[in-house]
């Protein structure tokens, strides 16, 4: 999965006004950013090229950095997360509450689009929507908090679907006529249990390009875009999804508003420790 590197945010709580901070820790900041987006140990020089300095200058840096175990050094002598950073790390993940992280990221979503934005995780039921925050302008979407969606006929189940366990999947699909816009299982299931090819091929296109769509489904007039957000395992932790009135955005899988809802769940991805994939 490709995620993008850690937001850099020097502002302040009160009213967003830049502070002042120490430049040779900057410096130590880009290093520990270059090695994270990476996702392995990294030689010196490799790593010092990676931040944009000369191996010179980043040594010193990375040699504090292995006194304080923010980083160590494997037996050929690359840098890697020390166990401070790996404490750190767990301290961050236990106290995470995804819904709530993915809060001020839904609000900026629909202020950049102009759109409905919905978030799902995968409930009792299958694919709920647990948060929505509705479009300034008036649109029918007919989704509520609550609303449980088919895994075949929504961008949102699908999405969902696309990355779920095998064995998971056909069992929750055994179900989908029950949920909103539900297939029966005959459609998606054969008889020796497998997916369907169309339905397959679906799912293998939505991991290819992290982003599923569906045109006036299953509420006619209304399109939507649906990408996975990821957690520290790799595991699918929910899914965003924009929707709005057919034809007032570019509702297209390659479209701007696509990779808008791709970049938002890259960032909550990073946020919920999911790393980027080597370069």
């Amino acid at each position: 999965m490709s995620t993008p590197a850690a937001p850099n945010d020097d502002r302040s709580g009160d009213g967003g006004k830049p502070q002042r901070g120490i430049q040779s820790l900057d410096s130590t900041g880009q290093l520990l950013a270059a090695l994270v987006a990476a996702g392995r140990p990294l030689p010196l020089r490799d790593l010092a090229q990676a931040a944009g300095m000369a191996p010179a200058k980043a040594f010193p840096h990375l040699v504090s950095l292995q006194k304080t175990g923010l980083l160590s050094r494997d037996a050929a002598g690359n840098f890697l997360c020390g166990p401070l950073s790996l404490e750190l790390g767990l301290i961050a993940l236990q106290r995470l509450s995804p819904t709530r992280e993915a809060e001020p990221e839904i609000i900026e979503l629909a202020g950049a689009t102009g759109l409905s934005v919905a978030m799902a995780v995968l409930g009792p039921l299958g694919p709920t929507v647990v948060r929505l925050e509705e479009s300034a302008r008036p649109q029918h979407v007919s989704l509520r908090v609550g609303t449980v969606l088919s895994l075949v006929n929504t961008a949102i189940g699908r999405t969902m679907a696309a990355y779920l366990p095998e064995n998971v999947l056909a069992g929750l699909l055994a179900r989908d006529d029950l949920r909103m816009a539900g297939a029966a299982p005959a459609e998606v299931l054969g008889d020796d249990g497998k997916l369907a090819s169309d339905y397959a091929g679906r799912l293998a296109r939505v991991r290819s390009e992290q982003v599923d769509n569906a045109l006036s489904r299953p509420v006619p007039g209304i399109d939507t875009l649906a990408a996975p957000v990821f957690d520290h395992t790799g595991s699918l932790a929910l899914v965003v999804a924009v929707m709005g009135s057919t034809g007032s955005f570019d509702s297209g899988t390659q479209g701007a508003t696509a990779e808008l809802v791709r970049q938002a769940a890259h960032r909550l991805s990073w946020r919920f420790g999911a790393m980027p994939a080597p370069a």
